[in-house]
């Protein structure tokens, strides 16, 4: 795969935001919010990032990714069709019945699907399992895993964060999409998770902060989360319904549908952006 360039990744980003809410509009239902917020990072993760075979999604040598917020599930699922995993025209069929794009990712339904995700907090403690798997396999891939915000109140996710540490999973990246929000609110207010990355560094983690939009930033903190031999996150501070002006920061749109002229309204802002 020839690797894009920064501004064709910022534009695949708002590619994969314009599948977004085209799905979430015909289906009826589905989280635009938060799956706008993480376009950028599944951008650059599946178009210059992820060592992976469209053509064959079960490579033993693959990069693994898990969404661990999976109710995002649509921009992964426009990745993976812009990537070749499967037809575009399968993306209006999200959340239909006897379709391939559930409303949570489903491994073993959806090419490329490398963990079933719905219930929040697991997925660093199975790309955790991942990772130690690869070890012992003497496997030299990489596992990315996307995290919200939100979802650090389960306690999981830092036990998972104890272990693989512990373990020395130097091969285990992620992202906290750190948009502000869960659905019930502002994090602060709801949760009161404080500085993400001293979390982790107590740990024993490699910690990064970085802008969650910015694609050079995104290239840069996985170059640097390669190079350390420790688990390491990157702590992506994003906007919630980014790329659509009357979307962004408006809690309401963690789930909510847009109408005919909400999405033609989204999409003229995105091209707009687009040039």
């Amino acid at each position: 795969m020839n690797e894009l360039s920064n501004k064709e990744l910022a534009r695949t980003g708002n590619l994969l935001r314009r599948d977004v809410l085209t799905m979430v509009h015909l289906a009826g239902d589905g989280h635009p919010g938060p799956a706008l917020s993480a376009a950028d990072i599944v951008a650059v993760l599946y178009f210059n990032v992820l060592r992976i075979d469209p053509a064959n999604p079960g490579w033993p040598l693959r990069d693994r990714f898990i969404l661990s917020k999976g109710h995002s599930c649509p921009v992964v699922y426009a990745a993976l069709a812009r990537r070749g995993y499967f037809s575009p025209d399968v993306l209006p069929t999200l959340r239909s019945l006897g379709s391939i794009l559930q409303g949570h990712p489903v491994m073993g339904k959806t090419p490329g699907i490398d963990m079933t995700t719905g219930s929040l907090g697991h997925g660093l403690a199975v790309g955790a399992g991942m990772a130690l798997a690869g070890r012992m396999l003497k496997r030299d891939y990489h596992v990315f895993v996307v995290t919200g915000d939100g979802e650090l109140n389960e306690g999981i996710v830092w036990e998972a964060a104890q272990s693989a540490a512990n373990q020395k999973l130097g091969r285990l990246i992620a992202f906290v999409d750190y948009n502000g929000y869960q659905s019930g609110g502002l994090l602060e207010e709801v949760s009161g998770m404080r500085d993400i990355a001293a979390k982790f560094a107590a740990f024993g983690w490699h910690t990064q902060e970085i802008d969650g939009h910015d694609v050079a930033a995104i290239l840069a903190a996985v170059d640097a989360a390669r190079k350390d031999p420790r688990p390491s996150v990157i702590v992506a501070r994003t906007v919630k319904g980014k790329g659509v002006p009357f979307m962004e920061r408006d809690n309401s749109w963690h789930k909510r549908v847009p109408t005919k002229e909400e999405l033609a309204k989204a999409i003229e802002c995105l091209e707009a952006a687009n040039g």
